[in-house]
C-alpha cells in the first residue's frame, strides 16, 4: 500500500494494555475507539518494522507506533497540480493557488505532496523546498534519498536562481531595479513574519516588468528564502501584493476566496544540475490576473 503522506509516530504510555489499541485510545482521548478500528482495518496504523497492526495486536508500555493523520471534512482544493518534468532523480510541478506544499493544519490528502505520490506512486518523494500555501509556482521535488543532499545544497548553497512574479500598487518613486534588505523575525500572530532591527538575514531584487494604471507587475528575485519574504518586503516598500490577506495588516478571513487569490507566482528556477552539471531552467505555465 502506498501512502500519501509520513507517519507520525507515538511511543504507548505506562499502563497495562491488552491490546496497542486499548493504549492508542489512551493515548488520544479524542478519537474515538470506533475511529481507530477504521483506521487499523484500513492499513493506517504500523509498528515499528512499518507492518500493519490491527485490534488483536498486543500492547506494552513503550511500544512505538506509526500512524498517519487524518482529518475529518478535510476541504477540497480546487486547481490541479501540473507536473513539468519526471526523471529518476527529480520531479518538477506547477503547483495551484491556495494548495500546501505538505501537511499541516487542517490538510493531509489535499496537499501537493499527497497529490504527487498518489499519482507518480513514489512514497520517497520529499520537497526540496516550500512555498506559501497562498502563492503558485514551481516546486522541485526529489525522488529518491540517494541524490536528495545533491539537490538540498543548491539551496543551501545558493546556487539556485528564482524568479517570481506578483502584481501590486504602483511604485513610481522608487528607483528600480532595487534591492531590498532587511532582518525578518517572527512576528506576531506566529504565522506571520515581521521586519525588525539589526543585521540583515534577507535580500530581494524588485523590478518592474509591466506598468498598469492601477497596478504594475513586478519580477521578484529572492536572494534568500526567509518565510513570506517577498509578501513582507513587497508591503514595507508600499508595495502589499494584491489579495494579500497577511501584510501589511492582518485581515479577518473566515475562509478561503478561491476567485481572489494572491497575485504571487513562482515563475521560473534555473540552477546547474549537481549530477549531469547541465544548466536546466524550468518556466512555470500558470499566469497572474491581466493588467
Amino acid at each position: 500500500m502506498i501512502h500519501a503522506t509520513a507517519p507520525s509516530t507515538v511511543h504507548l504510555p505506562e499502563g497495562d494494555w491488552a491490546t496497542a489499541l486499548d493504549g492508542l485510545c489512551a493515548c488520544f482521548p479524542r478519537i474515538g475507539r470506533a475511529q481507530w478500528l477504521d483506521r487499523l482495518r484500513r492499513g493506517r496504523v504500523l509498528d515499528a518494522g512499518d507492518m500493519p497492526i490491527d485490534e488483536h495486536t498486543p500492547g506494552r508500555a513503550g511500544m512505538k507506533l506509526k500512524y498517519f493523520r487524518e482529518v475529518e471534512s478535510e476541504p477540497a482544493i480546487p486547481g490541479d497540480e501540473v507536473v513539468l518534468h519526471v526523471d529518476d532523480h527529480l520531479v518538477v510541478v506547477d503547483k495551484p493557488h491556495f494548495l500546501p506544499v505538505v501537511p499541516a493544519g487542517g490538510y493531509v490528502q489535499q496537499t501537493l505532496l499527497g497529490r504527487l505520490v498518489r499519482r507518480l506512486g513514489n512514497p520517497a518523494l520529499v520537497p526540496l523546498h516550500r512555498l506559501d500555501r497562498e502563492t503558485a509556482g514551481l516546486v522541485l521535488f526529489s525522488a529518491q534519498p540517494a541524490t536528495r543532499d545533491a539537490y538540498l545544497s543548491l539551496f543551501r548553497e545558493r546556487r539556485i536562481v528564482k524568479r517570481y512574479e506578483a502584481l501590486a500598487a504602483p511604485l513610481p518613486q522608487l528607483a528600480l531595479p532595487h534591492v531590498h534588505r532587511s532582518r525578518l523575525e517572527a512576528g506576531e500572530p506566529f504565522f506571520r513574519m515581521r521586519e525588525v532591527e539589526g543585521e540583515a538575514n534577507s535580500e530581494t531584487r524588485v523590478s518592474v516588468i509591466e506598468r498598469g494604471a492601477q497596478l504594475w507587475r513586478y519580477a521578484l528575485e529572492p536572494h534568500t528564502g526567509r518565510k513570506h519574504q517577498l509578501r513582507v518586503h513587497m508591503a514595507t516598500l508600499g508595495a502589499p501584493i494584491r489579495n494579500d490577506h497577511f501584510y501589511p495588516q492582518l485581515q479577518e478571513r473566515l475562509e478561503d476566496d478561491f476567485s481572489r487569490p494572491l497575485q504571487l507566482l513562482a515563475r521560473g528556477l534555473a540552477f546547474v544540475d549537481p549530477l549531469s552539471g547541465q544548466a536546466r531552467e524550468f518556466r512555470s505555465r500558470s499566469s497572474l490576473e491581466a493588467l
